[in-house]
């Protein structure tokens, strides 16, 4: 495979809301460029891109593929990411080492969530931005309302420099700003076009968009503004370069124009992405440390090398990829370098560039590329590896926190073990999961970003691991606590054939501030109980408090004062003040006014304004108190807190409720009373497995 310069390089992350043709523009693109021999359909399973038995099964993206394709002698660099929300972690890995995030909007649906949320992502990493209205060619296509929401969403900075010369099903014509020409598509799926002249009234509703390009790009630029004042205009050559450092300076976010399936408009998205969007070393220097010391890294080969790998994937009979960006200098076969996440050594073996499931072999890549080796023995997603002569680490990515939990069991005894081996691989594999053994609620606990995601998980975990298991809802992890002052003489004596036990401890307890945990001190006061049993009670009562007294929950926001007792000169031990300290504990507990609390968590929804009377009557309906409401670009935001009881598989009924279109996202609040009626169902519930136990 041929060799390219970091100024060759063009880095494009391929990002947007689920359906709105993401996949279809990459493959339009590699069709296009030679890359593959055909125009690949996602209801055929035969694009490059979605390659997995369940993305060809489903018909839709569930993991990021990295793409190429020589264009214009610039080799690009693809990265198509899911759109789907339970998959849009994929896009935060990618805005990471993207130097452009083209941004794929339904002609049809405009703005939605996904949309925003990604702009989002790649606006934290100061990524310049291109939107792409696709699907012009579909009934009710509407470029001005895109136009609109995309202005109304995020700002002046939008600014077309194309628009449609026709749409819906007639569309294969798009007027391109900056040629001042109309690129009329062949309808083959070949993607040439011809330059036709604007006339007529199109004539001059170009021009008054071509000042307002030409103002944008000069509003972004002090010289460039005092030229377009002086002269009310710019020369082609101050229009191509102010272009082009608009972009990647974040000071304008051009729109252009597709229908990606019917290969219209794709050509000049390609011709533009080699002419003006960044290189790699366009961009600022990426910050990183060493032993808490800032150190930047420029993309030119003359640094000594450094990688940061965004993604690892593991593939069958092949074993785990890991794919990277080279961040300094440049990568060659059989060299050592340093992983300054966990100080271990790694060999770089053979280096390839995919082009979906294909590997293409290279000797090595400049800075700037990005590419995979396979079996790194001690890395993993986020990590770096460098030079040992220059270490640095560079900031890990911060995916979304999982929003749905669900308890996992095997369905064939003996299979814990496996279950756990396969669930690390798959996290290895995706960090917008977690899992973990809870031993407050005795569960294996799956965390996700919701239904879809957890059963691709689980499915994932049966192919490659052969383990099934069974769901179930996670156990609520309620606390005991009370409500006044309660007190205890309580007398522990046992008499056997020998040596005896002999302990009475006088308690009382009252209730702490929320969030105080479990206090415990001792105010004796003469010899009546020697001191060396404090311990021992103390034990006995934290013991009692792990265990749970009303319904087997954690007892918290408690103060327990041991103030006076008896002991025995022969009978009194060690064990026997543990069992009195508990059994005073218990007895004080239950006539302090015990209640449970529940766990509250805070809720944030994200939704069209057409689903807000729907979703709130479901958070009243769930329990939920309503915190507040705001506008967040084009939508609404609701915040609430809502018993973490009532949310289970929440964002099921979220996508049900506002048909794809909403979010969510949850963390804990605090914790609160429960209902008398919900706590007397929970503790009844307790009661009747402990007598089904005896």
């Amino acid at each position: 495979m041929k060799e390219y310069q970091t100024e060759e390089i063009r880095n494009v992350a391929v990002l947007g809301h689920a359906s709105s043709g993401k996949t279809s523009l990459c493959e339009a693109m590699l069709y296009t460029a030679g890359a593959t021999t055909r125009l690949g359909r996602i209801e055929d399973g035969t694009t490059l891109s979605d390659y997995h038995d369940d993305e060809i099964q489903r018909k839709f993206s569930i993991s990021s593929s990295l793409l190429n394709y020589e264009w214009n002698k610039i080799k690009t660099n693809l990265l198509d990411a899911p759109g789907y929300l339970d998959f849009i972690g994929e896009s935060i890995a990618l805005t990471r080492v993207a130097d452009l995030a083209l941004i794929v909007v339904h002609g049809q649906s405009g703005v939605e969530v996904g949309t925003e949320l990604i702009f989002n992502y790649a606006k934290s990493d100061n990524l310049p931005t291109w939107f792409v209205v696709n699907m012009m060619d579909k009934e009710h296509a509407d470029f001005e309302k895109a136009i609109s929401e995309l202005r109304k969403s995020f700002g002046k900075k939008i600014v077309p420099i194309q628009i449609p010369a026709n749409s819906a099903p007639d569309f294969d014509s798009v007027v391109d700003i900056l040629s001042n020409k109309i690129n009329r598509y062949s309808k083959d799926g070949k993607g040439t076009f011809t330059e036709v002249e604007i006339i007529g009234e199109l004539a001059s509703e170009i021009e008054l968009k071509r000042n307002e390009l030409m103002e944008s790009i000069a509003e972004s630029d002090d010289a460039l503004l005092e030229k377009f004042f002086e002269n009310g205009t710019l020369t082609e050559e101050e229009l191509r370069v102010g272009l082009k450092k608009a972009i990647t300076t974040c000071n304008l976010f051009p729109v252009l124009v597709t229908s990606a399936y019917q290969n219209i408009g794709v050509r000049k998205v390609m011709d533009l992405i080699s002419n003006y969007a960044p290189a790699p070393n366009d961009r600022e220097p990426l910050h990183g440390t060493f032993k808490e010391t800032e150190v930047k890294r420029a993309m030119n080969d003359k640094e000594l090398t450094a990688l940061f790998v965004f993604k690892t994937i593991n593939e069958l009979h092949v074993g785990e990829l890991s794919l990277f960006k080279v961040i300094s200098g440049y990568l060659k076969s059989g060299v050592d370098l340093l992983n300054t996440t966990n100080n271990k050594y790694e060999r770089i073996g053979q280096i390839y560039c995919l082009n979906g499931k294909e590997k293409q072999e290279v000797g090595h890549l400049h800075s700037g590329d990005i590419g995979t080796v396979v079996k790194l023995k001690y890395t993993h997603t986020t990590d770096t590896l460098c030079d040992p002569k220059s270490p640095v680490t560079f900031p890990k990515i911060k995916f979304r926190a999982p929003v749905l939990q669900v308890a996992v069991e095997p369905k064939t005894r003996g299979d814990e073990e496996k279950i756990s081996a396969g669930l690390q691989s798959l996290a290895d594999e995706d960090p917008t999961m977690t899992f973990h053994f809870d031993p407050e609620l005795k569960q294996t606990i799956l965390s996700g970003q919701g239904e879809l995601h957890l059963t691709i998980i689980l499915e994932r975990l049966k192919q490659k691991f052969n383990v099934e298991v069974n769901q179930l809802p996670p156990r609520i992890p309620y606390r005991e606590t009370i409500k006044k002052r309660g007190d205890s003489k309580y007398r522990h004596k046992k008499q056997t054939g020998g040596a005896g036990q002999f302990a009475e401890v006088w308690m009382y307890i009252e209730p702490l501030e929320s969030g105080s945990g479990v206090q415990f001190a001792n105010t004796l006061v003469g010899q009546n109980v020697d001191r060396v049993f404090v311990p021992s009670v103390e034990k006995g009562v934290r013991a009692s408090c792990e265990e749970g007294i009303l319904a087997g929950y954690t007892v918290t926001d408690v103060k327990a004062v041991f103030y006076d007792g008896k002991m025995h000169p022969v009978d009194s031990k060690d064990i026997a003040f543990q069992i009195a300290g508990k059994g005073a504990f218990k007895e004080c507990f239950m006539d302090a006014n015990p209640i449970l609390l529940e766990p509250i968590f805070n809720l944030e929804v994200i939704v069209p304004d057409e689903f807000m009377g729907d979703v709130m009557g479901d958070i009243s309906v769930r329990r939920g108190k309503i915190q507040g409401m705001d506008v967040e670009g084009q939508f609404q935001k609701i915040t609430a807190k809502v018993p973490l009881a009532e949310l289970y598989r929440y964002s099921t009924s979220l996508r049900s409720m506002t048909q794809g279109r909403g979010m969510h996202r949850q963390s804990f609040s605090h914790y609160e009373p429960m209902p008398r009626e919900s706590a007397e169902k929970v503790i009844e519930e307790y009661r009747k497995k402990r007598e089904e136990g005896n």
